[in-house]
Formats: C-alpha cells, sequence, structure tokens
C-alpha cells in the first residue's frame, strides 16, 4: 500500500474567487479556496502539506500546476469527467462582515459592471446543510489516499455536513493523530442541535467563528466563554473561536483555561481566507507543540501574513524570518481568561 508522502493533510474546496473587498476594490476569477489558504497557511510552517479536493474537468490545470510548483502534494485533488461550478463571490461590508450573495446589487454598489462570470451566480455553499445526500464537489470517505500513516494531522475546511461527519472517523482509523474542523456557517444553526455533538466529538480542535458559534446559539446566544464551553462539552479537546481583528479565544476542555490570542496588527489588503489560513497555521503548531496557545499563535500568524495581499497563495512568499518574528511578538501579549 503506497503511502501519502506527506505529513500534513487539509481537506476542503478550491475555488475560483470573486471579491469585494470592504473599501470597494475588486478581484476577479482569482485562484482560492479554502484548502488553498489552509494549505498556505500550515506550508509556512511546514512544507509537507497535502491537498484533498474535489474540481471539475473545467478547473484550470494551470492552477493544479501552480500549487503542486509551490510545494503541495495535489495527487488528493479528484477532477471530476463532468464541469462544476467553482466560483465564490464575497463581498465585505466591513473588514470582518461579509455576504456571497447577490452579486449584481453589491457591483451595482460601487459602480462596477457585473463581471459575465457571475451572471447565473447563487452561493457557493448551497447544500452544504444537507444530512442526507452529499455535493458533486463534496469529498467522501472513498476519496482518502490509500496509505495515511504518515500523515500526522489533517484539517477539515469548511464544507458539507456530511463530509465533515464522515471524514474524521476514517482519518482516525488511518492512524492520523489530530483533527481538527472549521464548520460551515450553513451547518452552525439552532435547527442543527441534535447533529452537531456527533460531528464535533472526538476532535482535537473545533474551530469556528465567533458569528457562527453566536448563530448556533440563537435566539439567546450565552456569553463568549459560555459558547466556547458549550461546544468543547460536545466531545472534543479544544474550541477556539476565531475573531476577526479581536484574534482568537481558546479554551481548553481537560484543563478548564482559557486564553485570549490577539490578532497580528497586519496592513489589511485583503481578510479573505484569514480564518482558513489561521487554521492551517494552527494544525502544524498543534501537531507540533501539543500546546493550544502556541498553536493558536502560529495560526494567527499565518492569519496576518495571508491578508496583507490577494489571493490563496500570497502568505507563501513571506519569509520563515517574518513568520518568526511575529510569533515572538505575539507571544508577549497572550492573556489566560
Amino acid at each position: 500500500m503506497a503511502e501519502a508522502q506527506y505529513h500534513y493533510l487539509i481537506v476542503g474546496g478550491l475555488r475560483e474567487d470573486y471579491c469585494i473587498t470592504h473599501d470597494g476594490r475588486v478581484t476577479e476569477g482569482a485562484q482560492g479556496g479554502n484548502a488553498a489558504y489552509a494549505g498556505a497557511g500550515a506550508a509556512l510552517w511546514n512544507r509537507s502539506v497535502g491537498l484533498l479536493s474535489r474540481v471539475g474537468c473545467n478547473y484550470p490545470t494551470q492552477w493544479l500546476e501552480q500549487l503542486q510548483r509551490v510545494g503541495f502534494d495535489v495527487s488528493g485533488v479528484i477532477v471530476l469527467p463532468e464541469p462544476q461550478d467553482t466560483r465564490t463571490f464575497y463581498a465585505y461590508l466591513s473588514p470582518v462582515d461579509r455576504v456571497d450573495t447577490n452579486p449584481a446589487f453589491h457591483f451595482q454598489r460601487i459602480g462596477r459592471p457585473l463581471p459575465k462570470a457571475l451572471l447565473d451566480y447563487r452561493t457557493s455553499t448551497e447544500g452544504q446543510q444537507w444530512t442526507d445526500r452529499l455535493a458533486a464537489l463534496a469529498v467522501r470517505p472513498e476519496d482518502l489516499p490509500a496509505g495515511l500513516a504518515g500523515v500526522q494531522g489533517a484539517h477539515l475546511a469548511p464544507a458539507d455536513f456530511l463530509t465533515h461527519s464522515l471524514i474524521p472517523i476514517h482519518l482516525r482509523r488511518a492512524g492520523v493523530s489530530v483533527v481538527t474542523l472549521d464548520p460551515s456557517s450553513r451547518y452552525m444553526e439552532p435547527n442543527f442541535h441534535r447533529e452537531l455533538p456527533g460531528l464535533v466529538r472526538g476532535l482535537d480542535a473545533f474551530l469556528p467563528s465567533q458569528a457562527e458559534a453566536r448563530s448556533f446559539f440563537e435566539p439567546r446566544p450565552p456569553t463568549l466563554w459560555e459558547m466556547a464551553e458549550g461546544l468543547a462539552a460536545m466531545g472534543c479537546r479544544f474550541v477556539v473561536l476565531k475573531s476577526g481583528g479581536e484574534g482568537q479565544f481558546a479554551y481548553d476542555a481537560g484543563a478548564g483555561r482559557r486564553w485570549h490570542i490577539p490578532a497580528y496588527p497586519a496592513r489589511v489588503q485583503d481578510v479573505t481566507g484569514a480564518g482558513d489560513a489561521f487554521c492551517g497555521g494552527f494544525l502544524v503548531g498543534l501537531v507540533e507543540t501539543g500546546d493550544l496557545v502556541e498553536a493558536c499563535l502560529r495560526g494567527s500568524v499565518s492569519a496576518s501574513l495571508a491578508i496583507e495581499g490577494v489571493g490563496a497563495l500570497y502568505a507563501l512568499g513571506a519569509t520563515s524570518r517574518l513568520a518568526q518574528a511575529r510569533l515572538e511578538a505575539l507571544r508577549d501579549n497572550v492573556r489566560q481568561a
């Protein structure tokens, strides 16, 4: 049985991004997707990263080649025989608030014509809340490589509920010791109160945004730390509430300890993929140190480098010296809550 030739596996989407930033700048047709952003966040700390994703036959071959050139193992990217829609649109109303629907309205709002590629666009997350079937681009257990014994950690980026429910079990059976998961906003809703514990149970870290956690606990969300403790009580080691410019709020269920990790004061160009980059850096940090705070610090540095440019691979241009300098600068500002 052939073994995977990488230490970290990122499971998620490879997309074609269209974005309007909060200050009205536009990106059209950029290489993106949460798997690429998370992979870049991980590769800042360890270049041994493999991607597991599904794309259609219309996905640009040069993008796969570029991912391979920068060091990713793309043998797990499955190219389906039919064309697939991998467009993603985001309009940022502020550096932290975004919508992913109605691109015509948002382009009109900034006085720009709607790109022809978005004429029939609806949303990139439709169907991720389904509990009875998988969309064409959803990763299935049978998509996992045959040999994962050498993989030390795996991260699941936002995706279909069934992908998130099924894949972690198979990763554990294959010998992957650390599994982290960033949920889809589509199922972080009150009507998933019965289903979510089965997904969270057994994870090393559950990594929702603070907004997703609040949405899940509607109509009367508890306090921030009560949300973290409530999610951890579903059966995972760590819960990290990603909070954009506020940083991260991390809860260690076993020790009952709470931490606030600040965001690095980056020069923000585009916040797309910041949470995904954080998760990639967090994964490597957790595997290599076993420490929740150190993992969050690496994630925070990865996010800071991702948002200083445009595109999923921008952060990979940073030097290891720069990443280390930011790591040390942040460490002195961590506070136990």
